[in-house]
């Protein structure tokens, strides 16, 4: 089998995981219309990854990979209607307007950078870094969790499954930057291997009988919505 077989399978499986990671904010979605009410979730895991699907999206276009680009548009697609829902039902709204606001602008810049820059490496690069601090970003937001874990000696409320999720979908994402030697791509999903990975190890130091459960309670704080 040759590199194009592999980077074929990578591509496929490696997309197929990303978005049934995507589908898992419609758990959240559905806790939220049944309680008319979004509570005290926070929109901004989210809007946050409405704006590294669409950053990736266009990364996918100047590299001219279509699986980057398939999973990046139907991640915009879904993250579009996870806000749509939690705008609908929450008694925060203008906080949520704040954040689509400050996300578009950022987005607006970023792409009329890339629209503006004449020589494609440069380009690349450039959004290459941009799409890969994002993802970092976003990875390193459930460092407070971890802590939190630590401290009360309980994994209970950490979402195993979502956490497993990550681990293997990060994975499949690191080795297919390997293979298409592209380091944009390798960095962030490298750290989020070791996140996830750290995550993981802590269900063997702290065992409970939950943690073959898939437990939503806070489980949007921890999703990686930015893998790719």
């Amino acid at each position: 089998m040759n590199e194009i077989d592999y980077k074929s399978i990578l591509a496929t499986t490696a997309s197929f995981c990303t978005i049934i990671q995507f589908l898992s904010g419609i758990v959240t979605c559905q806790k939220i219309v049944k309680n008319k009410s979004s509570g005290d979730l926070t929109s901004f895991p989210f809007v946050s990854g409405s704006l590294s699907t669409s950053l990736w999206l266009r990364y996918g276009f100047l590299i001219q990979d279509r699986s980057i680009i398939l999973v990046n548009a139907v991640g915009i697609l879904l993250f579009f209607t996870y806000v749509t829902i939690f705008f609908i039902y929450s008694i925060k709204k203008g906080s949520i307007i704040r954040q689509c606001l400050a996300c578009m602008i950022v987005l607006s810049l970023v792409l009329l950078h890339i629209q503006q820059t004449t020589d494609i490496q440069e380009a690349k690069s450039f959004l290459g870094l941009v799409c890969c601090f994002v993802t970092v970003l976003f990875f390193a937001s459930p460092l407070s969790s971890l802590l939190e874990v630590i401290r009360l000696k309980t994994t209970e409320n950490l979402p195993y499954h979502l956490i497993l999720m990550t681990f293997i979908v990060s994975f499949q994402w690191l080795v297919y930057g390997i293979v298409l030697h592209d380091k944009f791509i390798q960095i962030p999903n490298f750290l989020g291997c070791i996140l996830s990975g750290s995550q993981l190890s802590l269900f063997v130091l702290y065992p409970s009988r939950h943690s073959k459960r898939f437990l939503f309670t806070g489980s949007i704080h921890a999703m990686k919505f930015d893998i790719l």
